[in-house]
């Protein structure tokens, strides 16, 4: 009898694999590109032609050699891993070997290439196994150009399922830019359909890159911290016993600074891992609960997390796109980026004034010169926190805002989220339970809201019918009037950290409330050594600043007298 389970073909095992790791005109940029960045390229030019299924990658890398170019397109095969013991100390983008055979199972593959040491190039066009059917010589720069032409052509159920143009080059942008940041030293130009598209300038770090991505966002909106990383503790493992090893280890963090930049979706929240940016659920959200009480409500930060940790942390074998892996001890790797995004959150004792020009801070200062005696569009700049301890409190303006003179400038500090801020950190740190004689009453707590309130460590008994004694309240409330109605409000949170910001909020300054000019100095001051002093808990700026120079322009300060009087 003959067995009904039999060999697939080769071919047929080829054709499948294709379709995993080349699901997309994207996919073709990614490891088209992650090859060139492999063979050390700083410079890219891609040209996309969405329609006809044709994109064509130029690097000005090491370049292959003839021997090379008649390999590179066979089946599982790599230059970037030999043995077993390679697969678990992944140092390059790609090692699987499959990307430039799939295309030729998919689409048209032609190589040019060039090493910097050679005479001349060569071209190779590739057939449906990965042959050099066809190969020239050929008068072109140091480098290599991969065109691949009619993707899909061979299978038209995929083509035919592709999204359209423009969400194709929507995908291909978003997979050059993800690359941009990981790898901020190359210059990238995009052409789509002959013309050029967009062009990524090189810089040293990301923080030069986003700003070219995200159009609103200036280079002083955003804060980068390099924070060493420690390794886990992990006897089995050698290398992580190697101190050249470790010393390698760090996170580059570069963050928006909650009181200029965050967005309505989390679609700026990424991390990067040793070069490519991956999907990992947990560091994600680590990073979103870090802003939680520094956004408003709905609002997500801008934060990019680069790793860089040994390789044998890491499983990169666990899908085609290399976009989801095996990362061993993530929960120690999640406490280490909170412990670097909290430091960069934090305003140094030397740091000095840091401007920006804020789009909704310009619309503030324009609507103030469009009622002054000159009537000038001139842009005034002033975004900023000054330094720890370089404010002088001056006056109260309607009860609500603190104007202060800072070393280069006048700063408004709204009293009552600066001191909000205050308290919850001071709750946070000292989050005590006086007992409260006598007794207050509150009628009318569901379960809940006792549940709630016992939640809380607070000392609740019934009292009669529909009646509860609170023997405890926290102490910050102590001394207020409102203390019950307080209470009831916490009853009504969520978790302690919603209690926390209640009661800030509850027992904070309220505005129209007259302050005296020691009174002023003391909150500025306690304000100035918060740990997060740009945003309230609730996510609010806390401050607003103007330059003394920006002061300067705006009374035409800046001109030279004589000029102005029509001397010589």
């Amino acid at each position: 009898m003959i067995s009904q389970i039999q060999p697939l073909s080769t071919e047929l095992v080829h054709l499948i694999a294709a379709g995993e790791v080349i699901d997309s005109p994207a996919a073709v940029v990614r490891e088209l590109v992650e090859n060139a960045l492999d063979a050390q390229a700083t410079r890219l030019v891609i040209s996309v032609w969405p329609e006809s299924g044709c994109i064509r990658v130029v690097d000005n890398g090491q370049g292959m050699t003839l021997a090379d170019l008649k390999q590179a397109a066979r089946p599982h095969s790599t230059s970037k891993i030999r043995t077993q013991d390679d697969l678990w100390a992944i140092h390059s983008l790609g090692f699987r070997g499959e990307a430039l055979h799939s295309l030729t199972q998919l689409a048209d593959l032609t190589i040019c290439s060039r090493q910097s040491t050679a005479i001349a190039g060569w071209q190779a066009i590739y057939d449906r196994q990965g042959l050099a059917t066809e190969l020239n010589t050929l008068a072109i720069a140091p480098g290599t150009i991969v065109t691949v032409a009619n993707l899909f052509q061979n299978w038209p159920t995929r083509r035919e399922s592709l999204p359209s143009p423009s969400q194709q080059l929507r995908a291909i942008q978003l997979t050059v830019q993800q690359l941009a940041l990981c790898h901020p030293q190359v210059t990238w130009q995009v052409e789509q359909r002959d013309r050029p598209w967009f062009t990524l300038w090189p810089g040293t770090s990301a923080k030069a890159i986003l700003p070219q991505l995200l159009r609103e966002t200036e280079p002083a909106d955003l804060r980068e911290v390099i924070w060493p990383l420690v390794a886990p503790t992990d006897q089995a493992n050698p290398v992580e016993n190697d101190q050249t090893a470790i010393a390698l280890e760090q996170a580059a963090v570069l963050m928006g600074l909650p009181d200029r930049c965050h967005r309505r979706r989390p679609d700026w929240v990424k991390v990067a891992l040793n070069g490519r940016i991956i999907h990992i659920p947990e560091l994600e959200q680590a990073l979103v609960r870090c802003f939680q009480r520094l956004l408003p409500r709905d609002r997500y930060p801008v934060c990019f997390v680069h790793l860089q940790i040994a390789p044998t942390y890491i499983d990169w074998n666990r899908h085609p796109a290399k976009s989801v892996v095996y990362l061993h001890h993530l929960a120690h790797w999640q406490t280490q980026i909170t412990e670097a995004i909290d430091q960069g959150l934090r305003l140094a004792p030397y740091q000095l004034l840091e401007t920006s020009t804020h789009s909704r801070i310009d619309q503030v200062i324009k609507a103030a010169e469009a009622e002054g005696v000159y009537g000038s569009s001139r842009q005034m700049v002033a975004d900023a926190i000054a330094k720890a301890d370089g404010l002088k409190a001056i006056a109260q303006v309607h009860g609500r805002y603190i104007l202060a003179e800072s070393p280069t400038g006048i700063c408004l500090i709204e009293q009552h989220i600066a001191h909000e801020r205050v308290l919850y950190e001071q709750l946070c740190d000292r989050w005590q339970i006086v007992p409260q004689e006598p007794a207050i009453v509150l009628p009318h707590l569901t379960p809940a809201q006792v549940q709630q309130l016992q939640a809380l460590a607070l000392p609740i008994e019934p009292f009669g019918e529909n009646l509860w004694a609170v023997r405890g309240i926290p102490a910050a409330l102590a001394c207020r009037e409102d203390c019950a109605e307080a209470l009831v409000e916490l009853s009504l949170g969520g978790s302690l950290e919603a209690a926390l910001v209640a009661t800030a909020c509850r027992t904070a300054i309220r505005n129209g409330s007259p302050l005296s000019q020691p009174e002023m100095q003391t909150l500025l001051n306690q304000w100035q050594q918060t740990r997060q002093p740009r945003t309230c808990p609730h996510g609010r700026p806390i401050c607003l600043t103007l330059e003394e120079s920006s002061l300067s322009r705006f009374f035409r300060r800046h001109w030279v007298i004589g000029k102005s009087h029509g001397l010589e």
